[in-house]
């Protein structure tokens, strides 16, 4: 398959940045719906509030934000009547609050309740933020003295306090800043706290990217591409020839021949470095990031130190005029390293059968062109390691004569190199096609070692490159094959029925979405000739994360292997509907990845994540389950799903685990 642009949809990621990214820092809080009418529901809490309380995530759910559930006797009256006006107001607040876990505990909390628009500036949320300062108001205040008393003292030594506020509002405010602009409106803070960002805002955020950051799948970058690929095919060719064929008596002035070249491939090189640092790449999740810390992090990781040695600037030498000797041709043999970043790149073109051939070949002509590298630097030492008066049978002084223009006391006449050259790579593609001609052949043993192995490797390479082409096209990209044969009929199908252009991209995107994440394979027909024993055992451990729910805690293990066989995956783009009011419910689904938000006549209703039940109880008769609400996904979601149907047949098999599915977290239709 093709390298992907990945998912470039607007996705809103509120839930993602707010609830996951504060878990393990700061993770108690709460999100209440600003926009009702009959007070200000709940709509998600995280599992740190539920830790912190006592309350499971069903008892909080749709109770008022205010909070009067953690209530108790010491409570102050007055922080609450504050609270109450800040929610009317719609304004920020902060308060130091004393309430009551679910089992009549006490604590004292720093409370923290911040608006949240949206896009149109509309106030659609509350984020209610809980940090337990028990410990530190223990240690700052004395039991005896009044709460007047108590507000005296903090202002006189308030230092514990404000550092604790600062602690909790640079967390929360340093997440919430990225939802919204600098421009948006501020809400101004005493100056003893300090100045915050901009609030946050519910909302479809647009891709934020530096002007700086350069995208992979641009025409920009793939011109650069092409560049940088042959430049490395010209330090694949120079480098080894330099090596061999640069004359030991002139060899400062035959490197400087292509002194000019050499620089700028090397510049490029270094900017070839500097680039990718500011690339987007595609993460494993099939997301592009954008962020200039995780591209750093990710081409550190991976190609950033073979792209650094193999781009050290070796040619610079000869610019400062600095003596060299053939020790610097031989450490130049490092840049060879970028053919990898070559093989790297063999995928984005195997799309294109041409390209696949061309780049065979170009191969096969650089393997022909190193080898006659080598047959060169064996004819050369064979001559300095023999007599030069009575030694004379080399290929090279064979070639001498022939051209006569002989060697004399090996060092002196000879072939030109370029004819030197051309007759050892005239030699080494005789020998790699066919068994050669015997016009150059080979004399000494060094060079009959050689040429057996030539003829070695040629025999591999034509049955391999010329011999199976076709075999290997389609054997190394049959999945890519199957993956384009479905596109084109997709295609087709879009053209014929004259789809509209949202519709399309939607089509397109979904195939292409799930292709990354199952790559054209239907697990149902993979495994439909394994023994069900052995089917049960895998979608098991396939589905093994929603058969751990709470849901089906008083299922049997025979139950929970009935039911592994009916889980099947699915998968929501942003802005798509996964349920729809007053349709009929046909399955329960699980969220496995991503974020969704339930809505009731525009109304926000909940925030749903990772973890979380969608779907509804069974009725005792068979009956169709209306939906009362619909579900949208703010983000890329991958969803598992076992239909009502499935579900009613496995429970009726097992009848006790009917009990164990009602009344748990997660049905909310």
């Amino acid at each position: 398959m093709p390298v992907m642009k990945g998912l470039l949809a607007p996705q809103n990621t509120f839930l993602d940045t707010i609830a996951t990214r504060f878990d393990g820092t700061h993770s108690n809080f709460l999100l209440g719906n600003a926009q009702g009418h009959r007070g200000y529901p709940i709509v998600y809490c995280s599992d740190g509030f539920c830790e912190l309380t006592g309350f499971v995530r069903t008892e909080v759910m749709q109770k008022n934000c205010s909070c009067r559930f953690l209530y108790g006797a010491e409570t102050s009256e007055h922080v609450a009547m504050q609270m109450e006006k800040a929610l009317e107001g719609r304004e920020e607040y902060q308060a130091e609050v004393k309430f009551y876990k679910k089992n009549g505990t006490s604590f004292w909390c720093l409370l923290d309740i911040v608006p949240i628009k949206n896009e149109k500036g509309e106030m659609v949320l509350f984020l209610f933020s809980f940090k337990d300062i028990t410990d530190t108001h223990g240690k700052s205040h004395h039991n005896g003295k009044k709460e007047e008393d108590k507000r005296r003292s903090r202002k006189a030594s308030s230092s514990h306090f404000t550092e604790a506020r600062r602690r909790g509002r640079t967390v929360l405010y340093h997440l919430t800043s990225q939802f919204s602009k600098r421009s948006k409106s501020e809400v101004k803070l005493s100056s003893n706290v300090f100045e915050k960002p901009s609030l946050p805002e519910y909302k479809v955020a647009a891709v934020q990217k530096s002007r700086f950051i350069l995208l992979h799948y641009s025409v920009s970058k793939a011109l650069w591409d092409w560049m940088i690929l042959l430049a490395t095919f010209y330090v694949a060719v120079t480098v080894p020839y330099n090596v061999c064929f640069t004359a030991y008596d002139d060899l400062d002035s035959a490197a400087r021949s292509t002194i000019v070249s050499d620089i700028a491939v090397e510049m490029l090189f270094i900017l070839d470095i500097i680039i990718n640092f500011r690339t987007t790449y595609v993460s494993q999740s099939g997301q592009v990031v954008y962020d200039a810390r995780s591209i750093c992090i990710h081409y550190a990781a991976t190609w950033f130190f073979v792209d650094l040695i193999a781009a050290l600037p070796f040619d610079l030498l000869y610019a400062f005029n600095v003596t060299v000797t053939s020790l610097v041709h031989l450490l130049k043999t490092v840049r060879l390293l970028r053919l990898l970043r070559l093989l790297q790149k063999l995928d984005r073109y195997s799309q294109y059968s041409a390209m696949v051939l061309t780049l065979l070949m170009s191969m096969f002509a650089l393997l022909a062109h190193w080898m006659a590298c080598i047959w060169y630097i064996i004819g050369r030492k064979e001559m300095e390691s023999n007599d030069p008066d009575t030694w004379d049978i080399g290929w090279l002084h064979e070639l001498g004569k022939r051209l006569e223009t002989p060697y004399i006391n090996s060092t002196v006449g000879g072939p030109s190199v370029r004819s030197a050259y051309i007759a050892s790579l005239y030699f080494t593609l005789s020998s790699l096609t066919s068994v050669g001609f015997g016009n150059v052949c080979a004399n000494t043993d060094a060079e009959k070692i050689f040429s057996i192995c030539t003829m070695l490797i040629g025999a591999l390479m034509h049955a391999v490159v010329f011999g199976n082409v076709t075999a290997i096209i389609q054997r190394m990209y049959s999945r890519r094959s199957l993956y384009h044969t479905r596109m084109k009929d997709l295609k087709d199908f879009i053209r014929v029925h004259r789809l509209p252009q949202q519709l399309k991209q939607r089509m397109l995107e979904y195939f292409q979405t799930t292709w990354s994440v199952n790559n054209g394979i239907d697990a149902n027909e993979l495994l439909h000739d394994f023994p069900d024993e052995l089917r049960a055992d895998i979608a098991m451990h396939l589905n093994k994360d929603i058969l751990q729910l709470p849901v089906f805690e008083c299922a049997s293990r025979g139950c929970l292997r009935s039911l592994s066989l009916h889980i099947k995956t699915s998968f929501c783009a942003p802005g798509e509907y996964l349920i729809r009011q007053g349709d009929a419910l046909h399955a329960n689904y699980f969220v496995c990845s991503g974020s969704l938000e339930v809505l009731k006549d525009s109304m926000v209703l909940a925030i749903l994540g990772k973890g979380d039940l969608i779907g509804s109880d069974l009725p005792a008769q068979e009956q169709v389950i209306k939906t009362n609400a619909d579900v949208k996904a703010l983000t890329y979601c991958d969803l598992q799903y076992i239909s009502v149907r499935a579900l009613r047949e496995v429970l009726e098999l097992y009848p006790e685990a009917l009990q164990g599915s009602h009344g748990h977290p997660g049905s909310l239709m």
